[in-house]
């Protein structure tokens, strides 16, 4: 008679989240996911091929959670000072997690990176108010936005600063006002 499944993929995907939201991507490991279940790491072997296959799950399961419960929410209705703004609120409510995907050398760098310019190129494109601008332009107000909204995120979340939400939002808007007036676009070497 064969054993009942008793640990299932949703769980060890939930654990391993866990793990990155509390403890980062340098815990990543089948033995801290197995710890959080309080199980050996078989189960996790038997579930994916390996932890790269469990990483990409997980990533995948992240990037829906941002693109449908983190970045589309409005405030100001303007698309980019509404993406930064979330951004930045992400990274003060799950900052472990923020770190991880963000800012960590071992976490999302490259993956997260890619994930947040598309998503920005897309959402900044259904906008009217930048129907018109080239990819350069728009490149440009990703590299420049994002990088004022990580510098504030950062700040922020380590407490080091304390802005109004009014104050981050003219500090993303002057900075899309400086963005659109450069003659060389910004680029950014990842």
């Amino acid at each position: 008679m064969a054993r009942k499944k008793t640990i299932t993929r949703e769980q060890i995907l939930a654990a391993a989240y866990e793990v990155v939201a509390t403890e980062g991507f340098s815990r990543f490991t089948a033995r801290n996911i197995a710890s959080k279940m309080k199980c050996s790491t078989q189960p996790i072997y038997l579930e994916f091929k390996n932890m790269d296959d469990l990483k990409t799950e997980l990533f995948e399961q992240i990037y829906s959670y941002l693109s449908n419960e983190v970045f589309p929410v409005e405030h100001t209705g303007h698309k980019i000072i509404d993406l930064a703004y979330n951004y930045i609120h992400f990274a003060n409510r799950e900052k472990k997690l923020y770190r991880s995907l963000y800012l960590e050398e071992y976490g999302g760098g490259e993956e997260m990176q890619e994930f947040s310019y598309n998503y920005f190129t897309n959402a900044v494109k259904q906008d009217v108010a930048y129907a018109n601008l080239s990819k350069e332009q728009i490149e440009s107000l990703h590299n420049g936005t994002w990088i004022v909204a990580t510098g504030i995120a950062a700040l922020m979340s380590s407490g080091i600063i304390h802005p109004t939400d009014a104050q981050i939002e003219k500090l993303i808007q002057d900075s899309i006002d400086a963005i659109l007036v450069q003659e060389e676009p910004i680029k950014v070497n990842y």
